[in-house]
Parts: C-alpha cells; structure tokens; sequence
C-alpha cells in the first residue's frame, strides 16, 4: 500500500471524526460541536473513496502494462491485512464476557461471512455494527479484480465509462425506489447494503483508473489539485452536509451519495498530489494515526462503552475531560491490537511476497492495455 503524506492525513481526519460521530454513545461533545460530530458518518465514505484509489490502482497497473492479474496474491494480502485483527475482535465480541456494552450483537455466521450490512436489525443489534462498511469493502475486494480482468481483456473504453455510468445512475435509481417502499428502515435497506453505498468506491477506481491509463489528464488533476479541487471539495462537500440536514430524505437518499463521493474524490486528488496543500501539512501524530487507523475504527465504539462503564461518576460534569479519557482509551486500544496483530501478520505478507518475487521468472513485456 502506497503512503502519502496527504493521504495519511485524509486517512487519520476520517477516523477522528467517525470517532467524534460514534461519541454520540457515550453522551458525545454537545451543541458546540454538534456540527462535526452529527457529520462523522461522511468519514466513511472518504474510506471508500480512499480504498477505490489505493486497491484499484494495485490492480489496474499490472494489468496495464499487459501483466497477468495475481488473483492469489492479491487475495491473499487482502487476507492479511483485514482478517487477523478483525478476527481478535470478534473474538473478544463473542468469547469475553463483558466485552460488548453496546447491546444486541448479530449471529456469528453474518460476521464470518461479511453480511452485517445485509441482514443486521439495528433496533436489536446495535454491537460491532460499525462493520457494516468492512463488510461493504470485503465484497468490493471479492468481485473487481474479476471486472477489472474482465474489461481488461476487452479493451473497451466504452465499455467501462458506460460501466462506471450505470453503477451511480442505477444506484441513485434503485435508493430511489427503496426510500418509496422501505424508507421507515433506512439504515437497513438503503445506508447499509453494498449495492446502495458503491458511489465512493467508484469515485476511487474513476481516479485510479485515470492515474494509470490516463497519466496526462492525472497529472493535470494533481497540478490544479490547490486552485480547482481544494476549493471544489469544500464546496461539494458543504452542500453534501446541507443535503444531508435531512439525513433519510428522499433528495439526500438519491442524489447525496454520488455528491458525498464526488466531494471525497476532490479531496484525494489533493492527497495525492505531490504539491498538493495536504502534502504539505507535516502535523505531529498524523502518520501514525493513519497507520492504526483501521485498528482503531474495530475497536474505537466498544472501547468507549468500556471506559464509560468505569468512569467515575464526576466525569460527568467535564464533557471535555471526559472525550479525552474516550479518546486516549481508543487510541491506546487501536495501538495494541495495531502492534499485537496486524502488524505481524503483515510483516508476514510481506516477506512472504519478497520470497516469492525472488522466486518468480520474468515476466515478457506485452503491449499495454487500455480500458
């Protein structure tokens, strides 16, 4: 995985502020903050967008260069970074007693088979449900390395702009159409389920795509990336938090998500950029924030239920004080599963990869291929 300084620092502020929206469970930071901390839930989709540039570009650039696509190696590094952690928490989830404060936790079989954002009951099983957007990842990392091989060896443009029209059109059509029928289980049957929430992953394949295929058009996006989409992203992103005022309404439901993901999509191509205003930012503690941040979106909600659970009754009286006792305890958690558990595993991935790049033959160049 590529690191950036600027998207190290977009991957640190999504986590801080899913962290500031989920403090909502512990009392969270009052009127004063409202704003920010009403809005975390957006910082997910900046994941998305982020893990649409980062994963696609892994794929999409062997396949360029008229490479074979390594479905084994790309699952299984997959498999190392997202399974041992997570695994430990579930385990924790389900094997601890007193672990969960968070309320009803859903069977065991929806966890192991990434389907908690298809048949979770909120109302009823609100514990580890900040899953639901792993389990959206895990079923983006699963189906398109098969669509990029696919539309690789058909080497039509057409064939995927008009791929990456009819994913948004259909899923505004299709959010559309729930909202009429179903919009009393919101959560359930449209914020939730992959098939709704693809506009940011697609958002991150469109740049990746750019990079790779189109280096011109991608160097003029970073080189515009301070004047044009630093100011658009701020833009696209207020007016995504003025739509989504009303958060369940029938114009943020259809047209929300794409103009959410559009706004993140501005906001990477200044992180990516080398001269772009994030690059630059050389704040203390943002690098290893990034670093743990996946750690720490696993274990961020249960660990402050934890904490409330012992704090002193005083606390209460200092909303401030008492975030950052939250914070510092999500901090700390994020830190030890980061360096218990993923960290090994992917030191194992990784020299695991090095011997068998020592081991494989040349590949033959072959004529580059164009989506």
């Amino acid at each position: 995985m590529r690191r950036l300084p600027g998207l190290d620092f977009l991957r640190a502020s999504a986590i801080v502020w899913v962290m500031l929206f989920h403090s909502w469970l512990v009392g969270g930071l009052g009127a004063r903050f409202a704003g920010i901390q009403n809005t975390g839930w957006m910082a997910v989709d900046l994941f998305f967008v982020l893990s649409g540039y980062l994963i696609g570009g892994q794929l999409l650039r062997p396949l360029s260069r008229g490479e074979p696509l390594g479905f084994w190696s790309f699952y299984r590094r997959r498999t190392f970074r997202i399974i041992p952690a997570y695994s430990v928490v579930l385990a924790l989830y389900f094997l601890m007693p007193g672990f969960n404060r968070e309320g009803g936790l859903p069977p065991l079989w929806e966890f192991l088979t990434y389907t908690v954002n298809l048949f979770i009951d909120y109302d009823a099983q609100k514990a580890f449900s900040n899953v639901w957007s792993l389990c959206v990842e895990e079923h983006f990392y699963l189906v398109f390395p098969l669509i990029a091989w696919y539309l690789t060896r058909r080497n039509s443009r057409a064939a995927v702009a008009t791929g990456f029209a009819a994913i948004v059109l259909g899923g505004m059509l299709l959010r559309w159409g729930l909202w009429y029928h179903s919009k009393e289980h919101f959560l359930e049957v449209i914020y939730y389920p992959t098939y709704n929430r693809l506009d940011g992953l697609l958002a991150g394949l469109f740049l990746a795509t750019l990079e790779v295929y189109r280096p011109v058009t991608w160097a003029w996006l970073c080189r515009h990336a301070n004047s044009l989409f630093l100011p658009l992203g701020i833009i696209l992103l207020r007016t995504a938090i003025y739509i989504f005022q009303d958060r369940g309404g029938l114009l943020a439901t259809v047209v929300g998500y794409p103009l959410l993901a559009a706004a993140m999509a501005s906001f990477v191509i200044v992180g990516a950029s080398p001269a772009g205003f994030l690059a630059k930012l050389c704040l203390p503690g943002v690098r290893w924030i990034a670093l743990v941040s996946y750690s720490m979106y696993l274990v961020h909600k249960a660990i402050f239920k934890q904490v409330e659970a012992f704090l002193p009754v005083w606390f209460a009286d200092h909303v401030y004080l008492t975030f950052v006792v939250y914070a510092l305890a999500a901090f700390a958690a994020g830190a030890v599963l980061h360096y218990a558990v993923e960290r090994p595993f992917l030191y194992l991935r990784d020299r695991g990869r090095r011997h068998a790049s020592a081991h494989r033959p040349p590949v033959l160049a072959q004529s580059p291929t164009s989506p």
